[in-house]
Order: C-alpha cells, then sequence, then structure tokens
C-alpha cells in the first residue's frame, strides 16, 4: 500500500449514454451507442492512461478485452518508454470473478483489487493471471487510487460501469468526465444508468466546469470537470 506522501493518479470518468441518460438497453446485445470515430477517441485517451479501470460487475457483463486497437499508439507508447498497453485494472467487494473473461487474456498486466474477505478467493481463481491486492475489509476508494499511485499511474481512465461512476462521483475523486451523448432513446427503467442515486458533492446546485464540447459526426462529447465547481 501507499504511504501518505504518494500521488493519487489524474481520474478520468469515460461513457457513453443516450439521451435519457442509459448506459445499455435490456436486451441481450450490448447497445451501441457511440460511432466509429468516436472509438478511434476512447483508443486514443486509453493509450494517454497508465491505466484503465472496471467494475467487477461490468467484466461478467460484457466481458471486455480493454485494449489499445491502434499499432501506431502501442508502438508510440513504447517508443516513449511505457508499456505496450496500460495497466488493466478490476475492483470487486464479493471476489467473484471467473479466469475465462477475456479481461484477463489480453494485453498486458492485470491487477485485481478486493477486500480483506474475498481476497484468498480472487487469488485461488486468477492464479497468475493478475496481481490481486486487498484494500482492507471495505472497499475504500480513496484506499484504491492510493495503491494505484504507489504504482506508478498518474492517469487512470475508468470506463464503468455504472455503480463504479457513481461512487467515484460521490467521493468527489473524479478529476474530469468524458460523456458522449447518443441520439438514442432507451427508457427502460430496468436498464443500467451512467449515475444512480447518490448524496453528490455540492448537491444540486453545484454546476461543474464546462472543458469541452464537440460533436462527433451523430454523437456529442462533453468533457467536465467534476472538482471545479460554482
Amino acid at each position: 500500500m501507499s504511504d501518505l506522501t504518494t500521488a493519487r493518479p489524474y481520474v478520468v470518468l469515460s461513457a457513453a449514454m443516450s439521451v435519457d441518460g442509459y448506459l445499455d438497453d435490456t436486451t441481450s446485445e450490448r447497445l451501441r451507442l457511440s460511432n466509429a470515430p468516436d472509438f478511434d477517441r476512447v483508443d486514443q485517451v486509453r493509450a494517454e492512461a497508465d491505466a484503465i479501470l472496471i467494475g467487477a460487475t461490468t467484466m461478467r457483463r460484457d466481458s471486455p478485452r480493454l485494449l489499445v486497437n491502434s499499432d501506431e499508439r502501442r508502438a508510440r507508447r513504447v517508443a516513449d518508454g511505457r508499456s505496450e498497453y496500460p495497466l488493466k485494472v478490476t475492483v470487486t467487494r464479493s471476489g467473484d470473478l471467473a479466469a475465462d473473461l477475456k479481461f484477463w487474456h489480453y494485453g498486458g498486466d492485470k491487477l485485481a483489487i478486493t477486500v480483506d474477505a474475498a481476497v484468498e478467493k480472487v487469488r485461488a481463481t486468477l492464479g497468475d493471471l493478475a496481481d490481486v491486492v486487498s484494500v482492507g475489509p471495505d472497499l475504500d476508494w480513496g484506499l484504491v487510487l492510493d495503491e494505484l499511485g504507489h504504482r506508478g499511474i498518474k492517469q487512470l481512465m475508468v470506463e464503468g460501469g455504472g455503480s463504479i461512476h457513481t461512487q467515484l462521483m460521490a467521493a468527489d475523486l473524479a478529476d474530469e468526465m468524458h460523456l458522449v451523448i447518443a441520439p438514442l432513446l432507451v427508457g427502460q427503467p430496468e436498464a443500467a444508468r451512467f449515475l444512480g442515486a447518490a448524496d453528490y458533492p455540492g448537491g444540486s446546485n453545484a454546476r461543474m466546469k464546462v472543458l469541452e464540447i464537440r460533436a462527433i459526426d451523430d454523437v456529442v462529447l462533453v468533457r467536465y470537470a467534476p472538482k471545479e465547481r460554482g
């Protein structure tokens, strides 16, 4: 674990959602919210990151690989003295992970962060597929970021899911938010949402700073600075 002087990483939340705030619908097929030019933008953000984090629920549901797909971007990382791929990180309280998920079998190094009660379970499941650490009896996000800072992670890209985004926003630990809005309406209360109910810092009248608004074909990227509130 980190000492108190270790700098935490700069945390970037990244999500694509429908106009009515959903990350997906309730069908068995993954809802395509973004488009090819925006997927390329996300690839660039991944290439700039030192680590990419997703929650265990997202891993179980989507089994993503979370790679930097561009050969040129990976080569640039190596030329800059970095690993070919960012560190891939997941967090789990329950320890309910499967070793056959794509996350563990593509890209570079992997890290699973859990709690004391589940750490041996996760180690037994994953073996040498990932480094496994506990942050203590509870999943404290400050301690998660301390652990990553101790490992030299300066920029962390968080790709969900909604529960992870909600927890980080509620704890005031997100430095930047990349929110892509797709011209779709889901309208299904059971579907996953970008953010859930929480006691957010500043309350409902705290307005975040807008860093950028950009149309990318038929989606719109909005970059916010969550900690800069008026």
